[in-house]
C-alpha cells in the first residue's frame, strides 16, 4: 500500500496525474486536503474536530491541514503502515526555504517520523506556464520503483523537483542541497468595505542562491534536483562555542 497526499486538495492536476500513473501498479490510498493548503507547513489540527470524507474506494478529503491527513490515514485508515508515503505532485517549486512553508513536504516529514519512507514531489511550474506533471509523475514511478527495492536512510526524506520540461527535455537528475532565498519584506494593507483593515503578506525575490549543487541550479540548468533532508534539526557543529552556556550560575 502507497499512500498519496498533498497539500493542493482533491482538485490538484498533479494529483491526478500521479494516481493515473501508479494506479494499477501499486495498491493506493489517497488521503488528500479538501482545498488549497499550501504554505501551511507542518501545522496540525488541535483545537477543532477534523472532518474525514470519503469520495470513492480509498480516496478521502480532509478538512485540515496535510499533516493531519497523514496523521488520520495512519491512525485511523489504515491498520497497518503503508510501505511508502508520496506527497504531492505538488503544483510549483519546493525550493531551498521553501520546505519549512510547504505543506507538501511536512506531510512527508510527518511519516517519516513515524518511520515510513516518504517523498515529497513537487513540479516547477509557474502560474501561466504549460504544466508537464507527466513529466513528474514519470519520474516519480520511476524513485518509487528504487525507493521500495532500495529504501532510505532513517530519519530522511527526499525533497524532489521536477523542472516544468518535456520528458525529453529533461537533462538529467542531480542530488542537490538546499539553496537559499531571500524575499523582501511586501505587506499590503488595505480596507474591507466597512473600513476596517486588513493586509496581503508577500514579498519580492530579491535574492536567490543558484550556486553549484544548489536545488535552485539543478533546476535551472534543466536537471531535477533530489534533496536529501533530515528530520535532525540540531547544528552539531556550534556545540564548542556554546558551551558558556553551561557555566551559567544561577545561584548569583
Amino acid at each position: 500500500m502507497i499512500l498519496i497526499t498533498g497539500d493542493d486538495s482533491i482538485y490538484s492536476e498533479g494529483l491526478r496525474s500521479l494516481r493515473e500513473k501508479l494506479q494499477g501498479k501499486y495498491k493506493l490510498l489517497v488521503v488528500v486536503t479538501d482545498r488549497d493548503r499550501s504554505t501551511s507547513g507542518h501545522s496540525i489540527t488541535l483545537h477543532r474536530p477534523l472532518r474525514l470524507k470519503q469520495l470513492e474506494k480509498n480516496v478521502y478529503i480532509v478538512d485540515g491541514t496535510p499533516t493531519d491527513c497523514v496523521v488520520l490515514a495512519l491512525n485511523v485508515l489504515l491498520k497497518t503502515p503503508p510501505e511508502m508515503v508520496i506527497s504531492g505532485i505538488n503544483n510549483g517549486k519546493n525550493l531551498g526555504d521553501d520546505i519549512t512553508y510547504s505543506g507538501t513536504v511536512a506531510a512527508a516529514f510527518e511519516a517519516t517520523l513515524m518511520g515510513i519512507p516518504s517523498l515529497a514531489i513537487s513540479l516547477v511550474v509557474e502560474n501561466d506556464e504549460k504544466a508537464f506533471f507527466d513529466t513528474a509523475a514519470y519520474f516519480t514511478n520511476k524513485l518509487v520503483e528504487l525507493t521500495l527495492k532500495n529504501g532510505l536512510p532513517q530519519d530522511t526524506i527526499l525533497n524532489i523537483n521536477v523542472p516544468n520540461l518535456s520528458l525529453s527535455e529533461v537533462k538529467g537528475i542531480r542530488i542537490t542541497r538546499q539553496g537559499k532565498r531571500i524575499y523582501g519584506d511586501h505587506i499590503m494593507k488595505r480596507k474591507d468595505p466597512r473600513g476596517r483593515p486588513y493586509f496581503w503578506v508577500g514579498g519580492d525575490i530579491m535574492k536567490v542562491d543558484k550556486s553549484q549543487g544548489t536545488d535552485f541550479r539543478a533546476i535551472e540548468d534543466g536537471f531535477i534536483s533530489v534533496t536529501p533532508v533530515r528530520l535532525d534539526l540540531t547544528k552539531y557543529d556550534v556545540f564548542s562555542s556554546l558551551k558558556y552556556l553551561e557555566k551559567i550560575n544561577f545561584g548569583a
